[in-house]
Formats: C-alpha cells, structure tokens, sequence
C-alpha cells in the first residue's frame, strides 16, 4: 500500500501502486511524500549530513515499511537534463527510491533495473 503525502501544487499520476508492487512486493507499505526544496534540504541535512537539495530520498523503517520524498522543484527542473519529461522523470525517481529501498546501491546492476522499469511503465 503507498500513502501519499502532497505538500505543493501539483504531481503526476502515475502508477505508484503498480510500480511499488513491482519492485517491492504488494505487502510493502510506503509512503509518498511531494516536498519542496526547503523540506528536501532539511531531510539531507538531518539524515545524510549532506548540504544540497536532493531530488528524491528513501528511507527504511523496517524491512517492510519505508517513505519516499521527492522534492517536485528540482525533479521539474532536471527533467530535461534527462532527456525526460516532466512526469517521466518523476517516475524515474520513485523507480529510483523503490530500487534504494530494496537494497540497491549505484551502480550498473541498479541502472539495469532502472532501465527494466522506465521502459516497462513507459516513462522515457
């Protein structure tokens, strides 16, 4: 189940659902969080002591809870760095929070699957 939280104007629908159950598993609980880049530097500093404006975090609860926020500025701004829409690029993010939640650290194996899923829920 994903609950979403939205904390500014608009984001695109797209099958969160279908693509947490893909990655994650139906029993997974999840919560989507659409912050703003004062929220998103707050959480880094707090939880990577790191000092920019992330474009999405994950964090794990437990091993079947998590929570994902993505800050919509910075995803609509580097859209297009992407070669990716607006609404594609948002996808990749929570692709890209999901893959982190299961375990996966950079690299070419969580490129890989990225790839899987951008190309399986259309996003590119």
């Amino acid at each position: 189940m994903i609950h979403t939280s939205e904390r500014t104007k608009t984001y695109p629908s797209l099958p969160y659902e279908a693509m947490k159950n893909d990655v994650l598993g139906k029993k997974y609980d999840l919560s989507l969080n659409f912050i703003g880049k004062k929220r998103a530097l707050s959480l880094n500093k707090k939880h990577r002591k790191a000092t920019y404006i992330p474009n999405v975090l994950s964090f794990p609860l437990t091993d079947a809870v998590g929570e994902i926020y993505i800050c919509t500025e910075v995803a609509r701004k580097e859209a297009s760095k992407f070669n990716m829409t607006p609404d594609g690029y948002f996808g990749y993010l929570f692709i890209h929070g999901l893959l982190h939640l299961k375990g996966h650290l950079h690299g070419g194996t969580m490129e890989q699957a990225e790839k899987k899923y951008v190309t399986k829920y259309k996003l590119a």
